[in-house]
């Protein structure tokens, strides 16, 4: 058989791309969250793609990254590509952030006659290591006949963000684009006195009822902008930062952030709600969830002192309890988290707002 210019071109560019297909092999300092970013992926698929059930890496392991996926025989799920924005639907009006960043909460705005009717999901959370992804949303009334639907970005998540606003069988389908949130890992190496607390009996129960706070969806009680919970600027741990409890643990993320404060400092309700658990517990230590509404929830962990108890309603600004160092802690401080069903969201995107951006 002859071969022709364009035949050879063409097993030249097989070629080449089978070379770049190789094994990748852990270096020291890799992480998985390092290696999805400089790969253009996430901690979630890089995982999938190598059947990894831990996010620890050990040097001289071998990882398929996601370009060896086109010669795979089972290869993993395309993350979903971003469409051409499709005709506005009749009746209602859209408005969405231009960009998002890993770990951002926000707001889709929906306006006209028909805003209410419509319902909303994001189907780039499908794959994603998300609760309920795609899970089909119901808009909330915000005011001046403007309604809202809640939005999250995965931390770790590198591909862009896909909504749809579905209205008698019409789809609007648009994207928006995400950027990363680059940190250095921080190893916090916790001495065996306090790691020990991750592998305690009463964990389960206690990462069990904390889910159940987070599947609530209840309707928004609050009016006013959420404020700081502690009178303290300093961070000692930021949101979304990659870190290990101890020496070749796993990196994960941290999905709230730490404020240094005396011992005794009031922790103040950054919003109207309901107090859904209240209590002491071996990892969070003294924890307060409260309901906003909406499928938010915060969190406030560490706390010495709880001073609310389950179902009681509070307002913007009450005390709920008191700066301490008790759970996973090596001394006082306040670890808030703000979530939106059930993932965690950068509380600074939320304060003195009424809704994020």
């Amino acid at each position: 058989m002859t071969l022709t210019p364009l035949h050879r071109a063409l097993l030249l560019s097989a070629a080449l791309l089978t070379s770049m297909a190789g094994a990748y092999t852990v270096k020291p300092g890799d992480t998985l969250f390092s290696l999805a970013r400089a790969s253009g992926t996430t901690v979630a698929d890089l995982m999938r793609l190598n059947g990894l059930s831990s996010t620890t890496l050990e040097v001289g392991q071998t990882l398929r990254l996601p370009g060896e996926a086109a010669t795979s025989a089972s290869p993993a799920p395309a993350s979903p590509l971003p469409l051409p924005p499709a005709p506005a639907l009749p009746g209602v009006n859209v408005t969405a952030p231009t960009t998002l960043r890993m770990g951002d909460a926000f707001a889709l705005r929906l306006t006209g006659p028909r805003a209410a009717e419509a319902r909303v999901h994001f189907p780039s959370e499908v794959g994603e290591d998300v609760r309920l992804p795609a899970e089909r949303l119901t808009p909330v009334p915000a005011g001046n006949g403007t309604f809202l639907v809640l939005g999250r970005v995965l931390l770790g998540k590198a591909t862009p963000l896909i909504y749809e606003i579905e209205l008698d069988g019409q789809v609007l389908r648009r994207s928006l684009p995400v950027a990363g949130l680059p940190q250095p890992v921080q190893r916090l190496n916790l001495p065996p006195s306090i790691s020990g607390k991750l592998q305690d009996p009463a964990r389960a129960a206690e990462d069990a009822a904390v889910e159940r706070a987070y599947a609530l969806r209840t309707p928004p009680v609050w009016t006013k902008p959420f404020q700081d919970a502690v009178q303290v600027r300093a961070q000692s741990s930021a949101f979304g930062q990659p870190r290990t409890y101890v020496a070749g643990g796993p990196v994960q993320y941290h999905y709230g952030t730490d404020y240094r404060a005396p011992a005794g400092t009031a922790v103040r309700a950054v919003n109207d709600g309901t107090v859904v658990m209240a209590g002491m517990y071996p990892v969070r230590g003294g924890l307060v969830i409260l309901d906003h509404g909406a499928g938010v929830t915060s969190l406030y962990f560490h706390q010495r002192r709880v001073t609310v108890k389950v179902g009681q309603r509070v307002k913007r600004g009450d005390k709920i309890g008191e700066v301490g160092s008790t759970g996973l802690s090596t001394g006082p401080h306040l670890h808030l988290e703000l979530r939106v069903r059930g993932e965690g969201t950068d509380p600074a995107g939320w304060m003195n707002r009424v809704w994020p951006k």
